[in-house]
């Protein structure tokens, strides 16, 4: 390994702050327009077909660029990248919040998401190499960088509808400007500079290719609800992207120096832990984004007390994953864990599917929503540390890439599939509490099979039984 420059022991909380930092505000930019988007509409001349783009345009370019973004922190050097990350993420919250037009304003979230792809890899390759050293104290860390993605998930939601309320839609973007230039600036000093050794060859065609294929497979997915699953467009974009992600490791397996070195999951327990994220993320997204719903037009919160609805479950997942998950893992391990989690989030999910139209969020949402925060927090933490310390010290940024490429792809399937499946059960039907209830009590069912089925494989694919994540 080259020379790496650390900061000064009592310097490293300072750079996972920073990281915790990156993790919350990727995560933000996720849910923070959710409330703006009826406004974002009348001024800028969204379609009700295309508004949903506001949202999809950022994943999507956030998913399908995160293995560029791991390789690129491999060659580069993570603080680099990192740090190139928050310029890109703030030209794109720029450009996103002048927008005077829709395509502009997509432009400038597909901006941000290829920015945070530079971050988010970039983030735990720095993280490793702060704290990698020490299992107890990465443990600490992944906890505490866990912790900010739900933080950040339901930052969202209020800042979304207060800044909104009280300011106007531009600034849900333009909050990030000054967050960028505060962290740029703490860089230097609290990252790690250096790089692993290895190539400085990017693979520009498997980027290309790979990222085409997955941006399809999301497209196909999130467009199938609106033009349906038997259209011939539906089928024709899911075959491109099936070819297209066929032809990558086709590539991959021949080249010489390729961007996903497919030997990589030879590592033990890598492939395993990204399907536990992978899984994870298609059953808890589409959980967050159904209740937010329930609440708001099913039992008729406003946006901001349904925000503070949420609040609770959050508060038990940043107190499971930095206090509770790691006491769980020193005791038990990886594999014990993680199956314990995603089986305490099928149960949850199970539970709010029996949601009523008349229903409360004392007797029908809250204790539901706590039992599945709970198993969010004992399964993230395990699979995530795996898929990361599974693989070799100088693949950090690739492996970083696909663990974030497996919960963000996972996320954005899942949501897709959840929301298909919901309207078949009547979630179209603005006003009628019954049939909303249904097509959401739908979605958690959905939503509970696939934790239930990241259970039973994580409990057969995993062979981890170490405490260290």
């Amino acid at each position: 390994m080259s020379v790496i420059t650390a900061p000064a022991t009592d310097r490293r909380w300072l750079g996972l702050a920073v990281i915790a930092a990156a993790q919350f505000m990727v995560i933000m930019d996720t849910s923070i327009i959710g409330v703006a988007l009826p406004e974002m509409q009348r001024d800028l001349g969204f379609t009700p077909e295309n508004l949903s783009w506001v949202f999809n345009a950022y994943v999507v370019a956030f998913g399908g660029l995160l293995l560029l973004g791991g390789k690129i922190s491999d060659v580069l050097g993570a603080r680099t990248v990192f740090a190139a990350g928050w310029v890109v993420l703030a030209a794109g919250s720029l450009v996103a919040a002048v927008a005077g037009n829709a395509e502009v304003e997509l432009a400038g979230r597909a901006i941000q998401g290829a920015g945070a792809a530079l971050i988010a890899p970039a983030a735990l390759t720095l993280l490793m190499m702060l704290f990698g050293n020490s299992p107890r104290e990465l443990t600490k860390a992944l906890a505490l960088y866990g912790a900010a993605a739900p933080a950040g998930g339901t930052a969202g939601v209020f800042l979304g509808g207060v800044i909104t309320e009280y300011l106007s839609w531009p600034w849900v973007f333009a909050i990030n400007l000054p967050i960028a230039v505060l962290i740029l600036a703490l860089v230097p000093a609290s990252m790690p500079a250096g790089r692993f050794p290895g190539s400085r060859r990017v693979d520009l065609v498997g980027a290309v290719t790979v990222t085409a294929g997955l941006a399809a497979l999301v497209y196909a997915v999130v467009q199938a609800p609106e033009v349906g699953w038997g259209a011939a467009r539906t089928w024709w974009v899911l075959g491109a992207g099936v070819v297209l992600l066929a032809g990558f490791v086709a590539q991959q397996a021949r080249g010489r120096e390729p961007l996903l070195r497919l030997g990589i999951f030879r590592a033990p327990d890598l492939a395993a832990a990204n399907l536990g994220q992978l899984l994870l993320g298609a059953a808890w997204i589409p959980m967050w984004f159904f209740l937010n719903l329930y609440l708001q037009q099913v039992l008729g919160l406003s946006a901001f007390p349904s925000g503070a609805a949420l609040l609770p479950m959050t508060l038990l997942i940043m107190v499971g994953m930095v206090v509770l998950a790691p006491r769980v893992l020193a005791v038990v391990g990886v594999r014990a864990a993680t199956v314990t989690g995603l089986a305490l989030l099928a149960v949850g999910m199970g539970w709010l599917a029996l949601i009523r139209p008349d229903g409360s969020y004392a007797a029908d949402v809250l204790p539901a929503s706590l039992v599945a925060a709970l198993g969010m927090s004992l399964a993230f933490i395990p699979t995530l540390g795996t898929a990361i310390s599974a693989a070799p010290p100088e693949e950090g940024g690739l492996a970083s890439g696909i663990v974030n490429t497996s919960y963000q792809i996972g996320s954005a399937l899942g949501l897709a599939v959840m929301t298909a499946l919901a309207a078949a059960h009547g979630a179209g039907r603005l006003g009628d509490p019954v049939a909303l209830t249904d097509g959401y009590s739908a979605a958690f069912v959905g939503a509970a099979v696939v934790a239930g089925v990241g259970a039973l494989a994580t409990g057969v694919l995993l062979r981890g039984k170490g405490a260290g994540a």
